[in-house]
């Protein structure tokens, strides 16, 4: 499942330290027992993380996602300092997860189309629950010493939770929620036998953080406005699924996982107890996601958070992969937009590698850059965290640039459009001039069958199966910043509905392949038996290549005129399509070229209908826009 917590994150099985607990000594300029040590503009790591207080809590919700007529619980397992017991009280960071009890195999939908519905056969798992482990990612082993309280939570339908999970349907951001109104005294929460937990221990002050849905469940919490919630970490996070599952009406998958949709993931983390009460809400979820038209509907309304980031009164640092294909682009951007337009205190951190956490790309940076975030968003510590530009950009493998804003102040929209090359065979041009060819048209017939990397390879090779449009090379160096937009006046006859559009870097290049670990270590925090406070240190791995797609967007040509609605169209009959591609930063050098691949099944996102639509595309009428930074 690409959301999963990846098991790196948890203990290093064979490494010396995994049995030791780092020492910790005692506050040596005596800190107040009722105040957390805050000295040089940071809280300080005097609490002993082996003493810690470790305890798992049932949270009641108002909801009963499994219809059993009883409100669901959700499993919260704290760590805090030992002092809490007395009269310390700490901020508190939640760490919300579906994957603590772990996944499951379910088989994916069918890639291809033949007859609907076309949706696999699932049951409900029975047998044993998997064991859940509260081992936190890293917060706890660098923040508990630090005087704060770390925080894993199960979510609906999960590990020792109850309830149903649903790709963050309204009941599953609203258990979520309860949590932190918990911390904030305004829920309860009991132990295993029912006795009633209070957090007296908080100050009230909470953030959420986490990676991909983990990150993705702080984001869903925000958009509630609940009281408390001073600020979330969202690295890789998804302000709407729809962005993640669908595309201008085409069904569109993760990269790489075609046949992924929102209810498979609900059944992956189906980890509760008698999971068989959850088969009803799940059977519901198959049929309202509509993985027949595409189209955005109320399913996919109540999972969009960015339109409701209004209510939220704290602040966002956020964190993306700029090469990420799974959380696509278009996720960052749409969050980073919506936090804009609602003026939210808000600072991003786009880095080279794909689905990866900030921890593995920057290390201890990363860390200083969190412990400043928290400090000053939970206990108002005057750091000037805020003082500092707001997007940290990794131009190049650890090459790290700042930048006032995203997409970068200066970046205007450059047109090149689509032209003939003079000859009646493919590539063409692409120019920002009057397109040679003019009102001409030019075609391709659709093979399911291909992968994109056969299409785009060969720049100056003609294939039937694909339209290609090349720049001149570029004049001086440039960057990509921002979302490419493509226009095509075409026709299309076919089964498929679908274009797919590929913006490419053609040239010779050493690029940024993987994130990759090492036999090396590097130690940042506290260890206690297998949670360990040290990591396989990471390094970017290159390789030459001739190309690299810098973009690719889809369309379901139904819905040229709304994502939310399916107009038919006449097969043979020109209508222009306009759609964007996804959001990008990216280095161009001159010399380089930059290319237009037009496809309809991009095999590794979209569906796969049969073979044969054929696109007939006006050649001058047919465009990519693309925001471009000289330099």
């Amino acid at each position: 499942m690409r959301l999963r917590r990846t098991l790196a994150v948890f203990g290093l099985a064979g490494v010396s330290l995994v049995s030791t607990v780092a020492a910790v000594q005692a506050d040596p300029l005596g800190a107040a027992a009722s105040e957390v040590a805050i000295r040089d503009g940071e809280t300080k790591p005097v609490y002993d993380f082996a003493k810690a207080v470790r305890e798992l809590v049932y949270v009641e919700t108002p909801v009963d996602s499994d219809r059993d007529g009883k409100h669901d619980k959700l499993a919260v397992y704290v760590t805090r300092p030992k002092e809490t017991n007395g009269s310390l009280k700490v901020a508190s960071i939640v760490e919300p997860s579906p994957y603590n009890g772990g996944t499951l195999d379910v088989p994916y939908h069918p890639a291809k189309v033949t007859d609907y519905p076309h949706t696999a056969p699932w049951s409900p798992p029975t047998g044993a629950q998997p064991p859940v482990d509260y081992d936190p990612v890293y917060y706890d082993n660098y923040f508990v010493s630090r005087g704060y309280a770390v925080i894993s939570a199960d979510t609906l339908g999960t590990g020792n939770s109850e309830g149903c999970p649903s790709a963050i349907g309204t009941e599953e951001k609203t258990g979520m929620k309860t949590v932190v109104e918990w911390l904030t005294g305004k829920a309860k929460a009991f132990t295993a036998d029912g006795k009633e937990v209070k957090a007296g221990w908080s100050t009230g002050n909470v953030a959420m953080a986490g990676k991909s849905y983990d990150g993705t469940l702080p984001v869903a919490v925000a958009s509630t406005g609940v009281p408390g919630l001073k600020t979330i970490v969202s690295i890789s996070g998804i302000p709407s699924w729809y962005s993640y599952y669908r595309a201008n009406g085409a069904v569109v998958s993760p990269g790489g996982y075609v046949g992924e949709d929102a209810d498979l993931h609900a059944k992956v983390v189906l980890t509760r107890k008698n999971a068989a009460v959850c088969e009803k809400p799940i059977r519901e979820m198959e049929t309202a996601m509509d993985r027949v038209s595409g189209d955005y509907n109320a399913f996919w309304d109540e999972r969009n958070f960015a339109k409701d980031m209004k209510n939220f009164k704290g602040s966002v640092l956020q964190v993306a992969g700029i090469n990420d294909w799974n959380v696509k682009p278009q996720n960052f951007s749409d969050l980073w937009t919506a936090l804009g337009k609602n003026d939210t205190p808000r600072k991003l951190w786009l880095h080279q590698g794909q689905h990866d956490d900030p921890l593995y790309v920057a290390e201890q940076a990363w860390l200083d850059q969190v412990h400043q975030w928290f400090d000053h968003w939970l206990y108002n510590v005057d750091n000037r965290v805020m003082k500092t530009p707001m997007v940290h950009f990794e131009a190049a493998p650890g090459k790290w640039v700042d930048y006032r804003n995203w997409p970068e102040p200066g970046a205007h929209d450059v047109t090149l459009r689509f032209g003939s090359n003079g000859k009646p065979a493919q590539p063409g041009v692409l120019t920002p001039f009057w397109a040679p060819g003019f009102g001409k048209k030019q075609s391709f017939v659709d093979d399911p069958n291909r992968t994109a990397d056969s299409l785009v390879s060969g720049m100056d090779k003609v294939d039937p199966n694909r339209l290609l449009y090349v720049s001149d090379p570029l004049p001086f160096n440039a960057r990509v910043s921002g979302t490419p937009q493509v226009t095509v006046r075409a026709s299309v006859d076919g089964k498929s509905p679908y274009l797919s559009a590929l913006l490419v870097d053609y040239g010779k290049d050493t690029r940024v392949t993987e994130l990759v670990k090492t036999d090396d270590q590097w130690c940042f925090g506290d260890t206690l038996g297998a949670n360990s406070g040290c990591r396989p240190k990471r390094v970017y791995k290159t390789a030459e290549s001739d190309y690299q797609v810098v973009s690719r967007g889809w369309l379901d040509v139904r819905n040229r005129n709304s994502a939310s609605r399916t107009d038919p169209i006449r097969p043979g009959k020109p209508y222009t399509f306009t759609w964007n591609m996804e959001p990008r930063q990216y280095q161009l050098k001159a010399g380089h070229r930059l290319g237009v691949v037009l496809l309809v099944t991009d095999q590794d996102y979209t569906l796969q209908y049969p073979a044969g639509t054929k696109v007939a595309a006006t050649l001058g009428e047919s465009s990519v826009k693309i925001p471009l930074v000289a330099g």
